[in-house]
């Protein structure tokens, strides 16, 4: 039997609301497989399975906070049975306690059946438990003037889901005595809410980044990388393209940090137990900013090994779940080097702060027109600041000056990075 564990979806997570598992006891699941919804301070992300196997016990209902690492369900190898248990539920526990026979009174003893004292005794003797919410139904109840303790709960081991308080608040809507009323009070609960989630949010980014300054021997070298032949070639091959189909410059920036990591191993991996532990893939973080504040680095997995289109795709997808707020667990927890491009923003250059347990993190400015010398003349060519931040213990600025010229290397040769 093998425990499922809350895994850890970052340096800055601690732990985790369990919003909705989407397995039961009995189900045959397989490694990558979705089986829970978990909520963190950044987003709502699925929890994918990291074992083959049956299902066998759910042990966190949902609602419930999980520190990271604490068991959340059981797994069966195939032919393999669970041990036996006298219960299975939180709610079904005061049943079997003792305790429980006394409340049954002498006069309906004994005209009670087998199957109806069972029924009898958990209504009268278990315990009341706190109201299992989900994150988002809490936010939603806070927004709509709702107390959850009132509303009944329809989800999973009747949890309060989204549409029960959206339905408990349309039975509760009465006429307004005076209309400036409802706009004065409705919302003030909003703001509150976004606020709170906010902070959230910060205090884990700033423990995370406090973390980083403190461990990490941080050293920064800056490069500055021509894009004439780069941005040449992808007019080129976006001229017959649709909006849509288009490659933008950070597709070659990517391709071209995951490439050089593949060959300069000592910036992708991680530092644990004192000592660099190099990675066995190139999965590349990439710094989202949220529209709500704060940012999230979740991977685009296996880089050197995909096309340009199909990283185009995969990098449009994943900005497009974190801003909704839907990643996956390996997304968040698999990193092994971060890329962060402030360009976009008018940053000249960003030297980033390395994510915690990576050790590199590299950074692109805005491209700008600068005079250079090119080929014994002068001209004027379009260029970008390129930074790396890399931890000291596990590299040095030697090395870190290779790995930043074999990045230039790269977008000078687009048609090196398509293939």
């Amino acid at each position: 039997m093998i425990e499922f564990t809350m895994p850890a979806l970052g340096a800055d997570m601690e732990e985790g609301t369990l919003n909705e598992w989407l397995v039961a006891p009995g189900d045959t699941v397989a490694r990558g497989d979705i089986v829970a919804v978990v909520e963190t301070t950044k987003a709502a992300v699925e929890i994918e399975c990291f074992h083959d196997g049956v299902v066998g016990e759910l042990l966190v209902p949902v609602g419930e906070t999980v520190q990271v690492g604490a068991p959340m369900a059981t797994l069966l190898a195939p032919g393999e049975t669970a041990p036996p248990r006298t219960s299975t539920t939180p709610s079904a526990a005061p049943a079997a306690t003792p305790s429980a026979a006394p409340m049954a009174t002498p006069s309906a003893a004994p005209a009670a059946t087998p199957s109806a004292a069972p029924a009898a005794v958990p209504s009268a003797t278990e315990p009341p438990h706190r109201r299992w919410v989900s994150p988002a139904a809490r936010r939603t109840a806070e927004s709509l003037g709702v107390d959850v303790m009132t509303v009944t709960g329809t989800g999973p081991q009747g949890a309060v889901i989204i549409s029960d308080v959206e339905k408990a608040a349309a039975s509760a809507k009465k006429p307004e005595p005076t209309p400036v009323a409802a706009p004065a009070t409705k919302p003030k609960p909003k703001p509150a809410a976004a606020a709170d989630r906010a902070s959230q949010m910060r205090k884990a980014i700033a423990a995370a980044m406090g973390r980083s300054k403190r461990e990490i021997p941080h050293y920064y070298l800056m490069h500055e990388i021509p894009l004439e032949k780069a941005l040449t070639w992808l007019a080129e091959h976006n001229a017959h393209r649709s909006i849509t189909e288009r490659l933008l410059p950070a597709v070659l920036q990517l391709k071209a940090v995951g490439l050089a990591a593949q060959r300069f191993t000592e910036f992708n991996g991680f530092w644990r137990d004192d000592n660099f532990v190099p990675a066995s893939g190139v999965h590349v973080g990439v710094a989202i900013s949220l529209r709500g504040g704060g940012l999230v680095a979740p991977a685009i997995h296996d880089v050197p090994e995909k096309k340009l289109d199909e990283l185009m795709s995969d990098l449009t997808d994943l900005v497009a779940r974190a801003r909704a707020g839907s990643l996956r667990s390996s997304e968040m927890s698999d990193p092994t080097i971060t890329v962060t491009n402030l360009g976009d923003k008018g940053v000249d250059a960003v030297y980033g702060v390395i994510y915690p347990p990576q050790v590199a993190l590299v950074g692109f400015g805005k491209p700008a027109q600068q005079v250079c010398v090119v080929d014994g003349g002068i001209r004027v060519v379009t260029a970008m600041q390129a930074t790396l931040s890399a931890d000291h213990r596990a590299s040095d600025g030697h090395r870190g000056g290779l790995f930043l010229a074999e990045i230039d290397q790269l977008l000078q040769q687009p048609d090196v990075l398509e293939k």
